[in-house]
């Protein structure tokens, strides 16, 4: 019987070694795993209907969803969030925003609202400050935290004074707060039939990836 135990000795340590091995690679592997999702800075995208991606066939034919394919093509540690809310207004937003910056570290924050606003034809005086209080928040919140403010226009039938009054509104925000601005989200896009869908407010896929690139220009710089 010691003769055999001695036999087995060898197979004994050799498979003790090999379970030991595993174990370290595999607690290896959760530790680079802990350490990637640790890295990984996230992108709030707060908007309204835009950034939802309504009336899409699919959540990934989205301008936010787009921007994180082109982000992780280029091995960058960040992860977006969609923050958008059909319907919402600046002042909407406003009561929403704690909620989401409370749920999940922010590094950067993109903020795309006042284009409810404008068609309801609210005051752009109050949609500044609405706006101006959601900055606050986040800046309160994570004083580290990249803002970049994305611009909207009003419809033309709203008259010339209320136009250029909401027009002016994102520079003055964006001049305020030093941060960068997207002059208009839907540069190449509003008002062009065959990249709207039917109600010709909201972007069709061909739309969304215009967006991307939009939106692309101002957000690589800070990545």
């Amino acid at each position: 019987m010691k003769k055999i135990f001695l036999l087995l000795l060898p197979s004994i340590f050799l498979f003790s070694n090999c379970n030991n091995d595993t174990a370290t690679q595999k607690s290896a592997e959760k530790n680079t795993v802990q350490a990637t999702k640790s890295a990984t800075k996230n992108i709030l995208f707060f908007g309204n209907s835009l950034t939802a991606g309504y009336g899409l066939e699919d959540v990934s034919q989205g301008f936010v969803q787009l921007l994180q394919g082109r982000i992780d093509s280029l091995q960058l540690s960040y992860r977006c969030i969609n923050g958008g809310l059909s319907g919402e207004t600046t002042a909407g937003g406003k009561e929403r925003v704690e909620w989401l910056i409370d749920a999940q570290p922010i590094s950067i924050f993109v903020l795309e609202l006042g284009g409810n606003d404008a068609l309801r034809g609210i005051n752009p005086e109050a949609s500044f400050q609405n706006l101006q209080s959601i900055i606050d928040k986040v800046k309160a919140k994570y004083p580290d935290c990249k803002i970049v403010l994305a611009g909207m226009e009003a419809p033309r039938n709203m008259g010339k004074t209320y136009i250029t009054a909401f027009h002016d509104m994102y520079p003055a925000l964006s001049k305020m707060n030093n941060l960068p601005l997207i002059p208009f989200i839907l540069d190449g896009v509003g008002g062009i039939k065959e990249l709207n869908q039917a109600d010709g407010i909201h972007p069709t896929a061909q739309g969304n990836q215009i967006i991307v690139e939009t939106i692309w220009k101002t957000l690589k710089p800070i990545l």
